[in-house]
């Protein structure tokens, strides 16, 4: 996501959530990718179906987050705010919820999504690194 992370937060929202969007579709296109391959769907026409309806439903969950992490930052006034990322990644997983038609899927993906997010937001301001040698 190169870009992304380049500038104040709550700035920039159209691009911002093309970059999400982006981010989300390509992901959506590796996961229909798998489930082609061990899905095996009976005709074309169906695997070409399966790849739109993940690819977009993908893209829909990234620009959501772009949206929703840009506005409450610039609405809340707190451009740094893990906080924004947990909201973005919230809205993200009500889409889940919504798209599936369960409460409960919603409300863990909420959850499980705000989390995540908060915690790279906070990753990214303190350094954090997945890999490389510990910096001591």
């Amino acid at each position: 996501m190169a870009g992304y992370w380049d500038g104040p937060e709550g700035e920039q929202c159209p691009r911002r959530t093309w970059l999400t969007a982006r981010v989300g579709a390509a992901a959506g296109l590796i996961g229909a990718a798998y489930r082609i391959i061990l899905l095996q769907p009976g005709t074309a026409l169906a695997a070409v179906q399966m790849a739109a309806v993940d690819t977009v439903t993908m893209a829909t969950l990234g620009a959501v987050f772009g949206v929703t992490t840009c506005l409450s930052a610039e609405i809340r006034e707190k451009p740094e705010d893990p906080l924004n990322y947990f909201l973005g990644g919230c809205a993200s997983g009500a889409i889940i919820g919504a798209r599936t038609h369960n409460y409960f899927t919603g409300t863990m993906s909420c959850l499980g999504f705000g989390i995540t997010a908060a915690l790279v937001k906070i990753g990214n301001k303190e350094g954090w690194r997945l890999t490389g040698p510990p910096k001591l």
